[in-house]
């Protein structure tokens, strides 16, 4: 008996597109980081003004363990 429709893991590790699907993932995930990172700076990224209420700080590296296999992030550090 077959099944209707694949578990996505199962899929993504029988396609060669994967690490297409892994950079997709970690691209969106940082994106939406910046954009709240930048919502909580009160500034973006290299962007002087007075309003700003915290500094940028680097970043961390951390894993994340989705379904499509392993996503490396970078994620923002803030100081105040």
């Amino acid at each position: 008996m077959t099944k209707p429709m694949m578990d996505l893991k199962e899929l993504v590790e029988k396609s060669a597109d994967a690490d297409l699907l892994r950079e997709m993932i970690g691209f969106a995930a940082e994106r939406l980081m910046e954009l709240e990172v930048g919502a909580k700076t009160g500034a973006d990224y290299h962007q002087k003004t007075s309003e700003r209420k915290a500094k940028r700080n680097g970043y961390r590296e951390r894993d994340w363990q989705t379904r499509a296999g392993n996503v490396e992030l970078r994620i923002p550090k803030l100081r105040t």
